[in-house]
């Protein structure tokens, strides 16, 4: 499959006339990474923006202790690094392969003398920033005035709704989440999230299956937050 049809697939694009994919598919550089491969490096010059083709990426930051925030895993179809564009800023956060993923990375300086010459690509950059806006500020939120049940409560949903797949028990989320990386997406230790998970299977609101977490019970969950 050839770049403008796989662009075709990404909700980024799906407005846009096939004469401005054209001019995109042009710029755009596929790329792979191995799992846990870097990508780029908080306060790395902001040079590319990616668009993720097949499997998933880690945005993290690491702290002056050495320890990881996680701040969000982004799979298929999703954007990540644009927050540089227009800007010319370093980028705020690192991304690593969270497993083996295929990219498309597009130059910043390519894109914005595109979006120069294209009002719609424009207003569609605005919408995906006007959305990464309210998940920044509800994560800033979780994280200073919920506690770490409502925090992890608030992350399994989100993350059922990104990657869940229905199943007869539940809802399963399709993604490998080891305990101590649940802990840096919401804020606490290994010890305090491996609690948390014990309550919530302890009242049924979840279960464990092939190491991926199976919610049985979604207003339970909800209940903490």
């Amino acid at each position: 499959m050839d770049h403008l049809e796989l662009l075709k697939n990404f909700d980024f694009f799906s407005e846009l006339e096939e004469s401005h994919l054209h001019k995109i598919a042009k710029i755009a550089v596929q790329k792979k990474y191995r799992k846990n491969a870097l990508i780029f490096m908080e306060g790395d010059p902001g040079e590319c923006f990616y668009f993720i083709l097949s499997g998933k990426v880690k945005v993290f930051r690491t702290y002056e202790d050495g320890k990881e925030h996680i701040i969000h895993i982004f799979g298929k179809g999703d954007v990540f690094g644009e927050a540089t564009l227009f800007s010319n800023v370093p980028y705020p956060a690192s991304t690593s392969a969270y497993e083996d993923v295929v990219l498309f990375a597009i130059k910043n300086k390519d894109m914005e003398e595109l979006v120069t010459q294209n009002p719609d690509l424009a207003l569609k950059l605005l919408v995906i920033f006007a959305k990464k806006l309210v998940f920044a500020q509800q994560k800033i939120r979780d994280l200073t005035f919920n506690d770490v049940f409502s925090r992890t409560a608030s992350q399994l949903l989100k993350l059922a709704h990104d990657y869940g797949r229905q199943s007869t028990k539940g809802i399963l989320i399709d993604v490998q989440l080891p305990r101590q990386e649940l802990a840096e997406m919401v804020g606490t230790t290994r010890e305090t999230i491996s609690r948390v998970i014990s309550r919530f299977k302890k009242e049924k609101s979840i279960t464990e299956e092939n190491d991926r977490i199976l919610i049985l019970n979604t207003e339970k969950l909800k209940e903490w937050i």
